[in-house]
């Protein structure tokens, strides 16, 4: 009975207990530094909806279109100041702080919304690789174009292929779905 009571009550309230998006993973805590040469710990993005990518800012493949595609994103959820966008370099030694802050400015990346971060390769090996399945830090510089969504309690709840078509459409949307989430 208080399970229907809880279901009834969010209803109402315009807010859903949880959507139909799949729990993926978990990021753990991680301690990084940004654009701006501040220390960046994801305790700034508790409770927030964010969104990740791994690229690295001498790419001549796919990471101008997922930038621009970030780009996207930050100008379709700007209202949504629960939303944030994180990008981390799979090349700490050349995508240092002050080139990607250049980077972001290339991008008008707002950094309220949008942080690009580097740092210690062993921890953005644990992140690109570990946790989020996406890329490898080191010489080769392979990574996946894909995005990923994650939500306020830290858990990736999907992957956007940004070659597909739609995917910045689907991405946004799912967005709006897990901001809806109740905590």
């Amino acid at each position: 009975m208080r399970r229907r009571a809880l279901v009834g009550l969010a209803l109402l309230g315009g807010c859903t207990l949880r959507s139909s998006l799949p729990i993926l993973g978990v990021v753990p805590p991680f301690t990084l530094t940004a654009e701006n040469g501040e220390p960046f710990q994801s305790g700034e993005l508790a409770g927030q909806v964010w969104v990740a990518d791994f690229f690295f800012t001498t790419c001549n493949g796919p990471c101008p279109r997922m930038s621009t595609q970030m780009r996207q994103v930050q100008e379709a959820t700007r209202e949504w100041t629960d939303v944030r966008l994180i990008s981390f370099t799979i090349d700490p030694a050349t995508d240092t702080p002050e080139v990607l802050f250049q980077y972001a400015r290339r991008y008008k990346a707002s950094p309220a919304k949008w942080r690009f971060l580097t740092g210690a390769p062993e921890e953005l090996r644990r992140l690109s690789s570990d946790t989020f399945h996406l890329a490898e830090v080191g010489g080769a510089l392979e990574h996946s174009s894909r995005f990923a969504l994650i939500d306020r309690k830290g858990r990736i709840r999907g992957y956007y292929d940004t070659a597909a078509t739609n995917a910045i459409a689907g991405l946004v949307e799912d967005i709006g779905k897990v901001r809806k989430e109740v905590l």
